[in-house]
């Protein structure tokens, strides 16, 4: 009896499970759980394909910053994850393991061990020490051939100049997208490089593209799915940005700022030089400034200074207040004044040489740069008039450069005293690229334009935007502009002028000199002979102005033997560098040519096709086709340019000696070995001897020197 009623039991459980098993698989569903999504998602994959953020060129196409990846490493231990040929892809010699990656990695042979002998799991990570791996490295450990090794790869952003436009270039570095958080794992969560700086900063939605995707169904261990499709989606990669940067005139400001940076230790430097007719910057750095690569020194200034960073402009700015005086007809060169001191309302207000001049005409008082003389010209002018030209001027209002964080600093002119002090640049409150602003209305005779710092962008079809110049105003006449170039000439030549040392041989400068004081946090101005802004601003030629240079810099440590060293060792050598390059360019300008495909042509025919064209051709290889070429075919090229070409074979050392750094990178992204260039200029030593094969690990070294 008991066995039947166990067996009725018995009978009914297991007719209650078949009907619950027919019932969820009609259905498809355990209580609210959707079993078809669930195994869906089990065996789906919905793999992101990150799209490529824009690079960053300067004005001639040379790369300032691009992608790249850093590496993490990883060690597959389960003993079951094998292929599907039986190939061990998992951990199998654990002692060996360790010891070479202890080679490569900043851990012992026994921590490494310690983390491979972690029980139950299915691959382990090295910690901090694991991560941020480069290229190279990763290779040298690949080389290794390590079973179950593997690594995974994470977006960076590779700045190839270092200490270059840093401010300016900016940064992109990873972080979390904005509404998610660091700890979720979907793939709309991971991070993504985000500028977070400059040019990087404020083109981060153009640079930045829009991910693809890769729908798939695989098994456990990743495999695909036997009878399924692969459905992808298309990344749209970011778009590229072409500056204004001229990379040579760039780096040659880099290293004559570095030189007053070490020989004088100012709190702060900022120098541009821009193509007066356009408002194009052709090259503009700040100090303290940091190196990109490296990230070295960013913790000093995270600040762009030439727009995020006001101060009162001191003389230079009484160029536009003799502009305004001449352009309203108020200006009245051969009367005399007394120089020295003024009085204004209850204050006694000097020129820098207090004791003055004695009587001097107002012709004198822009050259000697006098105070005295500035504000009885402002007098003369009126208050009305002088706010309607600062107006015209746009003081006080930003320029619309594409750089973030821009300020648009400040004018008071409430009071006789602060219209008094703002005819001499002191009490007015502008930025370095305000300043530019207004210097080109009186370099391009009356028309004032905007700087621009974007020449244009591409973007990932290949449609072409070009950022045009833009005409700001016409604050002056043109017979106005040329007046006042003719005084800043005597600023240089007379001699009773303040800029003497910026004379370049061969042009005719106009130039107007600066000395203002630096506020201090209580209001006050600081005492000492080197608590000033020193500065200078420039334009050559004198006659019809092609570039515009200014110079500040801001409280030296060490005193200078005269106020003019701090800025000549800039002005003048960048300036001179600038039209030797504007007189070699006009020449070459007609020699562009359209580079030819190079490309599956035996090294020898290449050679004479390219030779033909007028061009230096190098090649790096053993063999005897060309596989690879740079610069690549159908781009615009100069006579004289070099090319290399890569051909099939060992990958042979050329003789770099005399090269441009600009040829020793094509080198570098032809062979994509790890090339190490110091210096500036042009190549004069390299590590490895021409004819020598180039290693896959070792860095190569090629260090360069200006001529």
């Amino acid at each position: 009896m008991v066995g039947l009623i166990l067996i009725v039991a018995m009978s009914a459980v297991l007719l209650l499970f078949i009907s619950r098993f027919v019932y969820i698989a009609a259905s498809g569903h355990v209580g609210s759980v959707n079993l078809t999504n669930k195994t869906e998602q089990k065996y789906s994959q919905n793999q992101v394909i990150k799209a490529k953020r824009g690079t960053i060129y300067d004005v001639s196409g040379n790369v300032l910053a691009e992608d790249s990846s850093v590496y993490s490493i990883y060690a597959v231990l389960d003993q079951n994850y094998n292929s599907t040929s039986g190939k061990s892809l998992h951990v199998t010699d654990k002692e060996k393991t360790a010891r070479v990656l202890s080679k490569y990695l900043p851990l012992s042979s026994a921590q490494i061990l310690t983390y491979l002998n972690k029980k139950n799991q299915f691959q382990i990570e090295f910690g901090s020490a694991g991560k941020n791996l480069s290229l190279a490295t990763k290779k040298k450990i690949e080389a290794e051939n390590l079973s179950g090794i593997q690594f995974t790869d994470t977006s960076s952003r590779l700045y190839p100049n270092g200490t270059f436009a840093s401010h300016i270039i900016g940064l992109a570095q990873l972080e979390t997208p904005e509404g998610k958080k660091a700890t979720d794992t979907t793939d709309d969560a991971k991070e993504k490089l985000t500028g977070i700086l400059g040019i990087e900063k404020y083109f981060n939605k153009s640079l930045t593209g829009t991910d693809g995707s890769e729908y798939s169904k695989r098994d456990s261990f990743g495999y695909e799915l036997p009878n399924t499709k692969i459905v992808t989606k298309k990344p749209k990669n970011g778009s590229s940005i072409y500056l204004t940067l001229d990379s040579r005139l760039q780096a040659y400001l880099e290293t004559l700022m570095q030189s007053v940076q070490d020989k004088y230790k100012p709190k702060k430097i900022n120098a541009v030089l821009m193509n007066a007719k356009t408002g194009k910057i052709i090259a503009a750095s700040q100090r303290p400034t940091f190196n990109a690569s490296t990230k070295d020194g960013i913790g000093s200034m995270w600040r762009d200074s030439l727009v995020e960073d006001v101060y009162e402009p001191g003389s230079v700015f009484k160029v536009l207040t003799m502009s305004a005086a001449i352009d309203a007809g108020t200006y009245k060169p051969n009367e005399y004044y007394k120089s020295g001191s003024v009085e204004v309302d209850d204050r006694t207000l000097y020129d820098w040489d207090r004791s003055g001049w004695g009587w001097i005409p107002y012709s004198q008082a822009l050259p000697r740069s006098s105070n005295v003389g500035m504000v009885k010209i402002e007098e003369q002018l009126g208050q009305k008039r002088f706010a309607k030209y600062l107006k015209k001027f746009q003081v006080g209002e930003k320029t619309g450069i594409t750089l973030p964080g821009e300020v648009a600093g400040s004018l008071d002119l409430k009071s006789p005293v602060t219209q008094a002090t703002t005819a001499f640049g002191q009490g007015v409150n502008v930025t370095v690229m305000q300043m530019m602003k207004y210097l080109s209305a009186v370099a391009n005779n009356g028309e004032m334009v905007e700087p621009q710092i974007v020449d244009h962008t591409v973007s990932s079809s290949g449609k072409s935007t070009s950022y045009e110049t833009k005409v700001a105003g016409h604050p002056i006449k043109a017979s106005t502009a040329k007046s006042v170039r003719k005084l800043m000439e005597q600023v240089v030549y007379a001699d009773y002028g303040t800029g003497g040392s910026y004379q370049i041989p061969g042009y005719r400068v106009a130039a107007k000199t600066g000395t203002a004081q630096v506020a201090g946090t209580n209001g006050q101005y600081l005492t000492g002979e080197n608590n000033y802004v020193f500065s200078v601003a420039g334009m050559v030629p004198a006659d019809d102005p092609e570039y515009i240079c200014y110079v500040t810099v801001q409280q030296p440590t060490i005193t200078p033997p005269s106020e003019s060293a701090l800025m000549s060792g800039i002005f003048n050598p960048l300036m001179k560098r600038a039209l030797k390059y504007e007189s070699s360019d006009t020449k070459t300008a007609t020699n562009s040519i359209s580079m030819p495909k190079l490309t599956d042509q035996t090294a020898k025919a290449a050679t004479k096709t390219a030779e033909d064209k007028g061009l230096v051709v190098s090649q790096v290889g053993s063999g005897s086709k060309v596989v690879q070429q740079l610069p690549a075919a159908d781009e615009k090229v100069i006579k004289g340019q070099r090319v290399v070409l890569l051909t099939e074979g060992a990958m042979t050392m050329p003789d770099v000696i005399g090269w441009s750094k600009n040829d020793v990178l094509k080198l570098a992204e032809i062979t994509g070995r790890n090339f190490k260039i110091t210096g500036t200029g042009y190549a004069t030593s390299q590590s490895l001897l021409a004819g020598d094969v180039i290693p896959n690990s070792d860095e190569v070294t090629i260090k360069l020197k200006e001529p």
